[in-house]
This record gives structure tokens, sequence and C-alpha cells, in this order.
């Protein structure tokens, strides 16, 4: 383990290519550990290799990684296949982000992008607002919070 952290001080330190090699290697030594798995997938991500993300982050899962590496690895994973283009996969695994960890607003939000792409443009609007609404801790938006989430599903309806 202490070489899988080491891995992760080089990450943290900006030193891509190191980290890189080093988590390979680990890979390599323990085939069966998530960590390793969601560690790698991390490590491409941040260096713009988004397509080799994925195949790491999947199996990350797949081994069954539990925790904030669990968390992790679904928004990383969903991230990753919305900059891909790959929106329907985003969908689905922030779906079961969302329904395994309700309470992670930040899937809320990367949802609300998927949606968006998908020209859902209602439905993503109705997300962030009311998530905007329910985290701010601006004065004026909390002045407005009861409407912004009156408003945040009738965005196209007009009174009068």
């Amino acid at each position: 383990m202490q070489n899988l952290k080491n891995a992760i001080q080089l990450r943290e330190a900006g030193k891509f290519e190191e980290a890189r090699s080093l988590l390979l290697k680990l890979l390599d030594q323990e085939p069966m550990n998530p960590s390793v798995w969601y560690q790698c997938a991390w490590i491409h991500d941040v260096m713009e290799l988004e397509r080799e993300a994925v195949p790491f982050y999947k199996k990350s899962l797949e081994l069954g990684i539990v925790g904030e590496e669990k968390q992790g690895a679904y928004l990383g994973l969903g991230s990753t296949y919305r900059t891909l283009g790959m929106y329907s996969d985003a969908k689905v695994i922030l779906e079961e982000a969302i329904r395994e960890f309700p309470d992670r607003r930040e899937y809320q939000v990367f949802y609300a992008m998927v949606l968006f792409n998908q020209k859902e443009y209602s439905d993503a609007m109705e997300i962030l607002l009311k998530q905007l609404a329910e985290t701010s801790n601006d004065k004026g938006i909390q002045t407005y919070k009861k409407a912004i989430i009156f408003y945040s599903d009738k965005l196209n309806q007009t009174w009068g």
C-alpha cells in the first residue's frame, strides 16, 4: 500500500508521468485491487487521457471498490463518458450513483450536464435550480429560495 500512497503523492505533486508509471506497475502486482484500478483511472483522467481512463474506472467498480473511492469512480466514469460524448452511458452511471448515494449532490449536477447534452433542457435546469436553492448560502438566493424551487419545473409555463 505504500507504493499506492507514493503514486497518489506523485499525482498530487503534478508528477503525472511518474505516478502513471508507478500505478501501471502496481496494477501488474495487484490486479485484483480496486483502489489501484481507480487510481489508474484518475491519473489517466488528470492527464486528459479520458478514453484510456474508462476501462480502469469500470474495472474498479467491477472489483467492488467501496467508500469515497467508489463515489469518486462513479463520478469519474460518468463525467468521462459525458466528455467523450457517450451521453447514454453517462446517464446510466450517474443514475446508478444517484440511487446509491442520494445525498451526494455533485451527481445531480453532472447528471444535469448530461441532460443538457441530450437536449433535455427543462429537466437539466430544474435539477440545477433546486441544487442552487438548496445549497447556496447567498442571501439573495435564500430570500427567493421558495420561488426558485417553485419555478424550477415550470420554466416554460406563463401566467396571465
